[in-house]
């Protein structure tokens, strides 16, 4: 069976994460800069392989400080490692339309088994002939887990940071088009 490559689209993608902040309220990011592949065996998406990447540097929580600050060290380090990482180890459906995404991320240089669950949104043609095909991806994991351990204490004793972080994507991957030898 022929392999299918389908390519991310980042003007149609969105990649956010959320927190908790002091234990009351969330804010939410997002990366502005990012890519990925699927390959399928055929149109299949049942046991896709997929790789993902986002910029570090792209880190939008729409407060300048913040973002400066989740780039540095204390975090992320953008400037020694500056691509966060998903590779897949499986992609099984769970019902019509669900699938569970497992795969490894690397964030740091550190590397954990991570697990995603996946709402595909169906497949359509856009304007000039493209094949899309849309999903909902959602997860949760422990930031301090990649070396991401950074917390501050108010002085009422509160933790300004929650461990875990909650990744939600909203992604479309348009189909290569294979070439025709001439």
């Amino acid at each position: 069976m022929a392999t299918t490559k389908w390519v991310l689209d980042p003007t149609h993608s969105e990649v956010q994460f959320k927190i908790k902040h002091l234990v009351i309220s969330t804010v939410t990011g997002s990366f502005k800069k990012f890519e990925g592949t699927v390959e399928t065996d055929g149109d299949s998406f049942e046991s896709a392989r997929v790789r993902f990447s986002a910029d570090i540097d792209s880190i939008d929580t729409n407060q300048e400080q913040r973002d400066q600050h989740l780039k540095s060290a204390d975090f992320f380090h953008a400037e020694q490692h500056p691509k966060l990482v998903f590779e897949s180890t499986s992609l099984r459906k769970v019902s019509e339309g669900e699938y569970k995404l497992e795969g490894n991320m690397t964030i740091r240089d550190v590397t954990r088994p991570v697990s995603f669950d996946v709402e595909y949104g169906g497949t359509a043609t856009d304007f000039y002939g493209n094949e899309k095909a849309g999903f909902e991806v959602s997860g949760k994991i422990s930031r301090k887990e990649f070396g991401l351990t950074w917390n501050g204490i108010t002085e009422a004793g509160a933790i300004v940071v929650s461990d875990d972080v909650k990744l939600l994507a909203s992604v479309q991957f348009a189909k290569v088009k294979e070439e025709v030898a001439a």
